[in-house]
């Protein structure tokens, strides 16, 4: 990851120290395994654990010699050593140490991202509240359709940001998983206790069946899982993108001091942070192609998934972390103009009220295509003409003798579309 979206705490999780750390994790936990299954001599584990560190330039130098990071690895490690560095990778295979080390950097990254996730949670549900009562024009296919509530907006999202947030709950415990099953995953050469030693060391589970591998659709679940979010992210901003148009200006991402829109024309003010959100969720939505193609591998392994997943791991778990409190920076600077809010719904000769119309003419005897008709010919001759849609209905002799003028301005009540949100929000148990 580049580090314009890098934020410092994933930075410190995706370092080649930090990887090679948790591979020590894994080896050192697996010798403590043997020791108390009694085939390692406790002194021999005190030893690895007193000497064995991670070299990282040692490290590399090995690697360019065996053209293998974790051959290099338990080498470089050998080399800090006495006659206890045979219990070093004893009875493992690369992925039992690289997969298992996995998930302990999963682990750790997600509770950075559980946090991002909770926080964004919170703002959005404040807002959903603060706003529950402020009308604005509700849009269907980008055209105005009927008033609803501004807050009903914020609850949408926190609603679906909540079930992205489970789904993510339920699919970090598939990739947080100890695997050391050995060369082919039959267990031949390693005892089926040490994997439950090791998993219930560092509180995880431990694979079921695996191969030399873990199957990759954890994987693939985990990264829609991220997806998912991202693409929620994404949704938002794009309302807000919308929202922000010039004429339409219902809110606006906050402008700092000093700050500068565009380099040609100094009156920008533009929507700069949902656009880059939107920018990054494409980038997080072609991961999930990648990962779902990396659990097609050879019998019991191959290593076509690894060079995707040294890339995609880090970027996808570091983008996502980005986006997430870059997006709640801008939910709490986001400036929000109530008075273009109202302005906007009565935009189109309030034609937006035609629906209550139609359903008191419908209460009243009429066919609802008799109704509609007459209705619509009203409507379209309201924006054509640019007069009031109120006005017209109540100079229409055909209405008129369905609705009294009291009953044509009672369809205009702006409380009408805001009846129910107490009861949504009760859905949302708030």
């Amino acid at each position: 990851m580049i580090d314009r979206y890098l934020e410092k705490e994933m930075k410190s999780i995706f370092t080649d120290e930090h990887k090679f750390e948790a591979y020590l994790q894994i080896e050192e936990a697996v010798v403590e395994a043997y020791v108390h299954l009694h085939l390692v001599q406790e002194e021999d584990w005190m030893k690895i654990q007193k000497k064995a560190h991670v070299d990282v330039k040692r490290i590399q130098e090995l690697e360019e010699i065996t053209k293998h990071d974790v051959i290099a690895f338990t080498r470089s490690i050998s080399e800090q050593l006495g006659e206890e560095k045979k219990w070093i990778h004893y009875s493992l295979t690369s992925t039992d140490v690289v997969d298992s080390a996995w998930a302990l950097l999963f682990h750790e990254a997600n509770e950075y991202l559980k946090k991002a996730v909770e926080n964004l949670l919170g703002s959005l549900k404040e807002k959903a509240l603060l706003y529950k009562d402020q009308p604005i024009i509700g849009r269907t296919h980008g055209m105005h359709a009927e008033v609803t509530s501004f807050g009903l907006k914020w609850a949408l999202y926190y609603d679906e940001l909540k079930r992205g947030y489970e789904r993510f709950q339920r699919e970090r415990k598939n990739v947080e998983v100890i695997k050391l099953s050995g060369a082919v995953g039959n267990y031949a050469n390693i005892p089926m206790d040490v994997e439950k030693f090791v998993a219930e060391k560092f509180h995880l589970d431990a694979s079921a069946i695996s191969t030399q591998v873990l199957s990759r659709d954890r994987h693939a679940g985990y990264m829609y899982s991220l997806s998912a979010i991202a693409s929620c992210l994404e949704k938002i901003a794009t309302e807000i993108r919308h929202l922000s148009r010039s004429e339409i200006k219902e809110v606006e991402e906050g402008f700092s001091s000093g700050q500068k829109g565009s380099s040609a024309m100094p009156h920008k003010r533009n929507p700069i942070g949902c656009e880059n959100i939107c920018g990054c969720s494409r980038i997080m939505k072609s991961y999930v192609q990648v990962a779902l193609e990396n659990n097609v591998l050879w019998h019991e392994r191959d290593i076509s998934h690894s060079s995707a997943e040294r890339i995609m791991f880090p970027d996808a778990i570091s983008l996502l972390y980005y986006m997430l409190k870059r997006m709640k920076k801008i939910l709490d600077n986001l400036c929000i103009f109530k008075e273009k809010m109202l302005e906007n719904i009565h935009l189109t000769q309030d034609v937006v009220f035609s629906g209550n119309v139609l359903s008191k003419l419908i209460q009243k005897g009429l066919s609802r295509e008799e109704a509609y008709d007459a209705i619509q010919k009203i409507s379209f001759e309201a924006l054509e003409k640019k007069i009031s849609f109120q006005t017209l209905l109540s100079e229409n002799e055909f209405i008129l003798k369905n609705l009294s003028k009291e009953e044509i301005q009672s369809c205009f009540d702006l409380s009408y579309y805001l009846k129910h949100v107490d009861d949504i929000y009760k859905r949302l148990g708030w």
